[in-house]
Formats: C-alpha cells, sequence, structure tokens
C-alpha cells in the first residue's frame, strides 16, 4: 500500500537580517532578509503537523536582556504584529489546540521560537540535540544559537527521533543515513542532515504531485544546494560542524542534479516566500 499524500502549507513567522556571504560564499556583503519558515502539514489519520515554529513573541521575550540580547544584535529580528505562526494559523481557523505534532529540524531559536504557543502538540525530535542542550551552560548554548528558555517545560511532550522505526530509504535518498518513519506509514520521514547543529533533520513527504524535500538549514537557499556553494570557512567552523556540513550540502547538490524537478525547501530561502501564501496541495 502506497504511503498516504498529505496536504501542506508554508508561512513565514518572522525574519532576519544578515549578510547575505555570511550563507553562501562570493555572494553579496549587503544584509538580506531570511525568512524563518514553518510548515503545515495536514495528514488523513494523524492530522496537523508542523515542521518548526519560527520566531513568536517567545523569542522576543527569550532574548530581550543580554547576554541573550546579543541572538538579536547579530542577526536583527522583524516579527511584524500578527505574523507569529499561531496568529496565522488562527487566522486560516486552525486553533493551537488542533496542532496535534511538531517536527523540529533542530533547537536554534528561529526553529524552536514557537513551541511553547503549542502547548498541546507533541514533539517530534533527535534525542541527540536535546542531550547535547543539556550539556550546555548558559554562554555556551547562545553562543551555539540555543536559547533553553524556549523549551523550558517541553521535555514531556518529546518523542525521540531515535526511537521510532527506521525504515527503506526511497532510492532518491539513498546515502542519506538512517531514515526515520514518524507514523509508521511511509508519509513522513525524517531524514538525517547533519552538521548545522547537532540533531538536524530535514523532512520528506509527498503531495499529490509527488515528493518534497523540507532541508531545514542543510542550506540557507536554494540557490546553494543549486550551486552547491557553502558559506565561508569561518562560519560553518564557528557553527556547527564543518567538514560534516559541507558533505550534507554536497549530497544535496548531487540529489538536485539528479532530480532537477524535485521540491527541495530550505526554511531560510527567499524564493519560497512568493508561495508562502498559498502553497496548500488540494
Amino acid at each position: 500500500m502506497s504511503a498516504p499524500t498529505l496536504r501542506w502549507r508554508l508561512y513565514e513567522a518572522g525574519h532576519c537580517t544578515h549578510p547575505e556571504r555570511a550563507t553562501r560564499r562570493g555572494a553579496a556583503l549587503a544584509p538580506c532578509q531570511f525568512p524563518a519558515l514553518a510548515t503545515l502539514l495536514q495528514h488523513p489519520v494523524h492530522g496537523n503537523l508542523l515542521f518548526d515554529t519560527g520566531y513568536s513573541q517567545h523569542f522576543l521575550a527569550a532574548t530581550a536582556h543580554f547576554p541573550e540580547r546579543l541572538y538579536r544584535v547579530l542577526t536583527p529580528v522583524h516579527l511584524a504584529p500578527g505574523q507569529s505562526l499561531r496568529e496565522q494559523l488562527a487566522r486560516d481557523g486552525i486553533a493551537a489546540a488542533a496542532i496535534d505534532w511538531i517536527v523540529l529540524s533542530h533547537f536554534h531559536g528561529d526553529h524552536v521560537g514557537g513551541v511553547a504557543d503549542f502547548a498541546q502538540a507533541r514533539i517530534a525530535c533527535a534525542q541527540q540535540a536535546w542531550d547535547d542542550l543539556q550539556r550546555r551552560g548558559r554562554l555556551a548554548a547562545l553562543r551555539e544559537g540555543f536559547l533553553p528558555a524556549l523549551l523550558r517545560g517541553a521535555r514531556a511532550r518529546m518523542h525521540w527521533f531515535e526511537a521510532l522505526p527506521a525504515c527503506a530509504a526511497p532510492a532518491t535518498l539513498r546515502g542519506f543515513g538512517t531514515l526515520r518513519d514518524l507514523f509508521g506509514d511511509g508519509s513522513v520521514l525524517l531524514v538525517p542532515l547533519p552538521g548545522h547543529a547537532p540533531g538536524h533533520y530535514g523532512l520528506w513527504f509527498e503531495d499529490t504531485h509527488g515528493p518534497v524535500f523540507l532541508v531545514a538549514d542543510a542550506a540557507w537557499s536554494s540557490a546553494a544546494i543549486a550551486d552547491g556553494t557553502p558559506p565561508p570557512a569561518l562560519v560553518t567552523h564557528l557553527l556547527g560542524e564543518h567538514r560534516v556540513y559541507r558533505d550534507t550540502l554536497a549530497r544535496l547538490h548531487a540529489l538536485r542534479l539528479a532530480e532537477p524537478a524535485l521540491r527541495m525547501v530550505p526554511s531560510h530561502c527567499r524564493q519560497w516566500r512568493p508561495a508562502a501564501a498559498a502553497i496548500a496541495d488540494g
């Protein structure tokens, strides 16, 4: 039996600004906007699922004082009134209590910023990411882009990727490590994309038009995947694991060359912004 197809929609829950060259070697030095994209997926049996949550008022509160304020100094954040994911979903008729699952690609603040707005949702994430966070002190967490306050009280809701059943990878994804099947029906596959942060995963699913690969921060733009251009070495040495990140990006680049029609969605790609208004599959 084939896996169920899902309906989905992208939302932009705020953005930050930063020189583009910090995310792609040789790009412009001028600051540009990096949207914080979050995805709503609707499963015919398991309900509403979010892939990441973007920024929210919780993020602004967590970075209101030093040293956490440095997060906003280095990557200035803009969250317009009514732009949090919870508020946008409410306008679309989806209450926070109707979100059944949150899948977290990793624990950086721009991905977990809205977790507290969905207090009834179960959270699927990597135990590797959680264990790493617990070993860090306040400054060590901040240096890597983590804000532990955003996950305060969330541990009881967490379900580890590593405890899920491993599944056979589609031919397209062979070479990407051990995939995990969230619901056991092949509809939501969790794909390890290491290098950017501990326990960093992407999500693979299909809609009525074919497969979609949400690659989170394994690349900051579709252009970086298309030409295989990584960030400057200084950036990948400071954030994550330099060689592992570049290996993952090379795999995504090879996948783009092999499957040019595959929809691959980086979480901060401006090219996906126009689709954010209406990308639901009917």
